[in-house]
């Protein structure tokens, strides 16, 4: 992944990023092989260094971990075209604008660990169930119906040992550039564009700031 300086995120914004964001891609590439494995997936991240997440035991994400354990998991979120007119400099003709894309992505490599103890395995899930149903009323696990369940699953625990993370919203624009495309993601109000263009301005103010004048 290429990150130009002005879309280099720090880690406040990755971090504050993930702790919205819990679904993502789990990329295992094991060893002299043709393609990686890649498996989408609802994670738990602990908000320092560590990620949990349960998978089903057919899943061919295994091979590749015993092969090599590690593993990049990525988030991508927050993502929108940027069409030519918004692209072309103020006082420019529109026409010469060069379309894009805006997005926030984060990449995480891991050492990874395979967990197979039942009462590990229960411990994981059950963090899992309070981070996304808190107050469901979900027994915790393991019910007499949990236990013969939990044998068909395995649980990762990953240690983050790595971070990439872009968040490529005009950061290489003027400012009155920026403000324009903001205002055109305002307009637009499609499936994304009001994230998107809350990075952008947050994004614009910190580069306005004491810190980025110095």
């Amino acid at each position: 992944m290429l990150i130009h300086p002005w879309d280099e995120a720090d880690e406040d914004e990755w971090r504050g990023f993930l702790a919205e964001h819990d679904f993502g891609q789990l990329v295992a590439g094991g060893r002299d092989r043709d393609l990686p494995v890649v498996v989408p997936t609802h994670f738990l991240f602990d908000g320092d260094r560590t990620v949990w997440l349960h998978l089903a035991r057919p899943n061919p994400v295994w091979a590749p971990l015993a092969e090599h354990p590690r593993a990049v998991l990525t988030v991508v979120d927050d993502y929108v075209y940027s069409p030519a007119r918004w692209q072309a400099p103020p006082g420019t003709p529109v026409e010469h604008g060069v379309p894009t894309s805006f997005y926030a992505t984060v990449q995480l490599a891991c050492d990874v660990r395979v967990v197979d103890d039942p009462e590990e395995k229960a411990t994981a899930l059950n963090r899992q169930l309070d981070h996304f149903e808190p107050g469901s009323g979900r027994v915790p696990v393991p019910t007499e119906a949990d236990r013969r369940l939990l044998s068909g699953l395995r649980v990762l625990e990953l240690t983050v040992t790595g971070v990439r993370a872009k968040f490529k919203y005009a950061g290489n624009k003027e400012a009155e550039h920026r403000e324009e495309i903001a205002a055109g993601l305002a307009a637009r109000g499609g499936r994304s564009d009001d994230r998107a263009r809350a990075h952008l301005l947050r994004r614009l103010e910190q580069s306005a700031g004491p810190a980025a004048q110095r």
